[in-house]
């Protein structure tokens, strides 16, 4: 696998749902269970517009651009001593045809196919996506500085710290009981917030989660990072 990918984050949406463990808990394998806030379970949507991207060394011009959709759960496990954080990935969406072919094989991530409509202007945005087996994502309102009433992040730079601890992202491989994993290394790490007039997540909302907020990034150059592979009991992962 390419040990490095580089390109520039045009668009990053992370929005996310609170969700009892339980209702979450046979989504994610063991050794990983649910990262707790106030006794939530902290899931979501990565909607994540990729430009430029190319193998490390390659110049710009050479790279391309994708939509991609990832569903996924704030998690933590015991490595040693030491209490470690991530996000385990339940599916991965997009809808390059090249990002399909390749996921999975040249570098971590298996990705299936899906639709994206975008309108963006300013600070306004409305996107929707479709996947597979009735998934549908809508999100649509305006970028802002403050989280909204209610969010178990209190404010932007909480919410901000907990996902920068969500870098590095498990999801299942091709191969039965090998789940691939994939870092993610920004240049900076700058968050605003979206007040949202309307969210739909046909997963999340099926489990009886509750909206917490929509978190925006844009124009971060970054860089992802293959790191080995995680080891689960073969029809552990339970995917939708």
């Amino acid at each position: 696998m390419l040990p490095t990918m580089r390109g520039v984050i045009a668009r990053r949406l992370l929005v996310n749902f609170r969700v009892r463990p339980e209702a979450i808990a046979r989504f994610v394998p063991s050794p990983l269970r649910p990262l707790l806030v106030d006794g939530w379970a902290i899931a979501g949507v990565c909607l994540i517009r990729l430009e430029r991207v190319r193998p490390a060394g390659l110049p710009a011009f050479l790279g391309f651009a994708a939509e991609n959709a990832a569903h996924r759960i704030a998690v933590t496990w015991q490595d040693g001593m030491n209490a470690r954080t991530a996000v385990w990935i339940i599916r991965r969406d997009s809808d390059s045809p090249m990002v399909r072919w390749a996921g999975g094989r040249l570098f971590p991530g298996v990705h299936g196919r899906a639709d994206f409509r975008v309108s963006e202007g300013g600070a306004d945005l409305d996107l929707s996506v479709r996947g597979d087996r009735g998934m549908e994502v809508d999100v649509r309102g305006r970028e802002c500085d403050a989280l909204p009433e209610g969010s178990v992040f209190g404010d932007l730079d909480s919410a901000s710290t907990f996902f920068a601890g969500g870098a590095l992202g498990f999801s299942p491989g091709r191969s039965p009981g090998c789940c691939d994993a994939l870092e993610l290394a920004c240049d900076r790490w700058r968050m605003r917030a979206l007040r949202v007039e309307r969210v739909v997540s046909s997963f999340y909302q099926g489990l009886g989660a509750e909206f917490d907020s929509v978190l925006v990034m844009r124009d971060i150059h970054h860089r992802w990072l293959s790191r080995p592979s995680l080891q689960v009991a073969p029809g552990a992962v339970a995917t939708f």
